[in-house]
């Protein structure tokens, strides 16, 4: 299974420097000089992938900036606008913290409340400055994007396919359609 790491934004300068949003919690590993990723650009039948080697990796102004192997001005960073970057799951090394979970170990989870009635479903895993959200698809149509945090994400049971969350008061009101 391939997994998102990173999505190019937009180039940056002339030497073919890339801005790249980051979907991992190890970017200094995922980005780190020599490894290999792979780029995939369109979407469906249109998608094509080609392996992408990161020669350079740096924080500018909270952001970071990706120069891969072959991309040496702006002309080729911008036809890259759009580009996913991705791992193969297998690559991932085994977490030994029985709190810490893959994006992917996560998404596709059940997600229950405290009584065992069943909510929505994991979506996404949302990386934002303040921490991790779980984007849930409702059972009832909408989303919601729910704090990855103990207090409202107490059980993660990866065995069973289920998360159980205890959300505050009007948590899953917010998003819904």
């Amino acid at each position: 299974m391939e997994l998102v790491v990173g999505r190019v934004v937009k180039s940056h300068g002339v030497r073919g420097e890339l801005v790249v949003d980051v979907r991992t919690d190890s970017p200094l590993e995922r980005f780190a000089v020599g490894s290999r990723l792979l780029g995939r650009t369109g979407r469906g039948d249109n998608a094509t992938d080609r392996e992408v080697i990161v020669e350079a990796a740096r924080d500018h102004s909270g952001r970071l900036l990706v120069r891969l192997t072959g991309v040496s001005d702006r002309d080729s960073a911008d036809a890259l606008r759009g580009m996913l970057l991705l791992v193969d799951s297998e690559s991932l090394p085994e977490t030994d913290d029985p709190d810490e979970f893959h994006d992917h170990q996560l998404v596709g989870l059940r997600v229950l409340d405290t009584v065992g009635a069943q909510l929505g479903v994991v979506t996404e895993v949302v990386h934002t400055p303040g921490g991790e959200l779980l984007s849930v698809l409702l059972s009832d149509g909408g989303d919601a994007l729910v704090p990855f945090v103990t207090g409202i994400v107490p059980e993660v049971d990866l065995g069973s396919g289920t998360c159980v969350i205890d959300p505050p008061e009007g948590l899953l009101d917010l998003g819904t359609s």
